[in-house]
């Protein structure tokens, strides 16, 4: 069977996402954005409108405190599901605090959290924005806070 353009680019955006989140596991922020387009832009929607930005300087500066505070840190894919341009990938992101994040003091707990991360890609297949959701109040619950 031959695949369809539209095939191999679900297929290659997948790989992407997959390889953002194994970037993610090695703890490394410059894999994580080079595989979105300079202009690319992030929300982590939790934080409302303080948690959008661009995804070169605003996320890659979000994962690295994550990264920082959480030295641990990993994550399971558990769903992936593409449609069009867009990718969605329910994650479980999971990891023990080892210094202060974002107002919650460090008890050395651990938090395990479901995401859901919701990439746009464009036509060469980059990344262009990702949403990621998660229960905000419930993470912060774990951590003691």
């Amino acid at each position: 069977m031959i695949a369809t353009t539209e095939s191999l680019s679900t297929l290659t955006r997948k790989g992407a996402c997959l390889a953002f989140f194994e970037a993610y596991a090695d703890l490394d922020t410059a894999r994580m954005i080079n595989l979105a387009t300079s202009e690319a832009t992030v929300h982590f929607e939790p934080l409302g409108d303080d948690g959008k930005g661009s995804f070169w300087e605003f996320g890659r500066g979000v994962w690295q405190l994550i990264m920082d505070c959480f030295p641990n840190v990993d994550n399971t894919v558990d769903t992936m599901s593409a449609e069009g341009e867009t990718v969605t990938c329910r994650v479980a992101i999971f990891g023990t605090q080892a210094a202060d994040f974002m107002g919650i003091a460090n008890k050395g707990l651990s938090f395990n959290s479901d995401h859901v991360f919701v990439f746009q890609f464009d036509n060469d297949d980059r990344i262009t924005h990702v949403s990621i959701s998660w229960d905000h109040p419930r993470f912060v619950e774990q951590l003691g806070g």
